[in-house]
């Protein structure tokens, strides 16, 4: 039971990370809002969750995971039905940003649960398996479920799905679920949490407000100062605490810090280029709001199916030739969606959506075991939630940027369909570039001097035996 009820809550989280996509056109038709809000109905989601998961893992270590993840639970569906009820946009990025926190809270305690209950190695990889095959599930199924409930209810159903999921895993989890906790756990880093949430929030305000309010007007241009401001200060108290939420040394290590890097464009390209399928579909080729999520299912399937052997693909050509690849493929596949246009045949568009799905589906296993193979084993965790923040945060760039890009094309007269096309171009040619880049970068990969990791291969080519179990801990 307590395997269930893990697995339940994290496909959850995973299913809302998804499912909003198909919903867009519903939601710009109803609520009557512009791109501007579409992209902070997304945003505030992954935003919240992107900052608050390092904290959310140490809460549950020093509080106790049970009693945090079913905090997490109890706000996640609250914040549900407040989304499912909301009468305007507003309402509904208020719900999504509480969303966001329930999140943040309910999946690495899940994921901790799960580990403290399974002590036995062959046991806990079993179970750590099944977690993360949940995880697969909730991204694949979201597409295809959003379709289906929005356009037989409309969109306030997408959230109303949560209610009984959230209800059973409450009950289930008072009665089944033991409580643990690490004393030993850091202190909380409140200064470093509350600086990152407020710098990463005024850099994506920035973004996304710039093409309505004029990328040189007083607010966008304090908002990107604040930014920096923010960030400095931020970087600033990480190098100071005794116990930081992001140890900026771990980033001298010339690994941790490519495989984080190329992890922001992952997040960046996925997420900005799949806040736009729904939309293309629909406003561009004429499609139903569920046939649009039938339409995108090749990518989620493509992830599934690839996803699983990507970890023994990387153990056994080499994390460089895996991740680079799978970048590559990635990156080609946004360039030829760029260039589909109104009159298309599916039949044309379908593998050029499974080419996208395939090459990230080969980055993101190895990429956090390449994180955390560059660090000590203790710091292991630590560097798998770095990776999966890391993630996040270009998820939430990414939907801004791209934003930006359709709103600046459509600005000087441009179709929706010419912006649309120049937002996959401008995700795939970054895709491309980053391939290039993590190929070149990773030629060498060096210890830094007086690291604290122990001694292994200079080669990244060896350094991916622990990739499988690095995505079952990826959020």
């Amino acid at each position: 039971m307590l395997l269930t009820v893990t697995c339940l809550g994290q496909f959850m989280v995973l299913l809302d990370n998804t499912i909003v996509g198909a919903a867009l056109p519903d939601m710009q038709h109803r609520l009557h809002t512009q791109l501007t809000g579409l992209q902070w109905i997304v945003d505030a989601y992954v935003l919240l969750l992107a900052m608050l998961l390092l904290s959310g893992g140490i809460f549950g270590d020093r509080f106790g995971r049970k009693r945090v993840y079913l905090s997490g639970v109890v706000v996640f569906t609250a914040a549900s039905a407040l989304c499912s009820l909301a009468p305007s946009a507003g309402w509904l990025i208020a719900g999504r940003a509480l969303q966001g926190i329930g999140a943040a809270a309910l999946a690495p305690a899940s994921l901790a649960l799960l580990t403290a209950a399974y002590p036995v190695p062959g046991e806990r990889v079993r179970a750590i398996g099944l977690w993360a095959g949940f995880s697969g599930i909730g991204l694949a199924a979201g597409p295809v479920a959003g379709g289906v409930l929005t356009d037989a209810f409309g969109w306030p159903a997408i959230f109303l799905v949560n209610l009984p999921i959230g209800a059973i895993l409450l009950l289930a989890g008072l009665r089944h679920l033991g409580e643990s906790r690490n004393p030993n756990a850091p202190a909380i880093d409140v200064p470093g949490t509350v600086l990152s949430v407020l710098a990463v929030g005024m850099l994506t305000y920035g973004l996304i407000e710039g093409g309505a309010r004029g990328w040189t007007s007083p607010v966008i241009l304090g908002s990107f100062t604040a930014a920096a401001t923010l960030l400095a200060g931020f970087l600033a108290v990480e190098a100071r605490r005794p116990a930081p939420m992001m140890p900026l040394r771990l980033f001298r290590q010339r690994l941790f810090t490519v495989s984080n890097a190329a992890m922001v464009v992952v997040g960046f390209a996925l997420t900005g280029s799949s806040f736009f399928f729904s939309q293309y579909f629909v406003y561009v080729q004429g499609s139903s709001i569920l046939r649009a999520g039938l339409q995108t299912l090749p990518m989620s399937l493509a992830m599934v199916v690839v996803s699983p052997i990507a970890g023994r693909l990387a153990a056994r050509y080499g994390f460089r030739v895996v991740v680079t690849v799978g970048l590559a493929l990635a990156g080609v596949g946004l360039l030829a969606l760029g260039m589909v246009h109104a009159h298309s045949g599916y039949a044309n568009v379908w593998w050029r959506l499974a080419l996208v799905g395939t090459g990230f589906a080969l980055t993101l296993s190895p990429l956090t075991g390449a994180a955390i193979q560059a660090v000590s084993p203790q710091e292991s965790g630590l560097a798998s939630g770095i990776s999966s923040t890391t993630r996040q945060i270009g998820a939430v760039l990414g939907v801004a940027v791209l934003g930006a890009v359709v709103r600046s094309r459509q600005s000087g007269g441009a179709s929706l369909e010419a912006g649309l096309n120049s937002a996959f171009t401008a995700a795939g040619a970054i895709t491309v570039g980053a391939a290039v880049l993590t190929g070149l970068w990773l030629t060498k990969s060096q210890p830094a001097e007086g690291s604290t990791a122990p001694h292994r291969s200079t080669e990244p080519d060896a350094v991916v035996n622990t990739s499988n179990r690095a995505s079952a801990k990826s959020f």
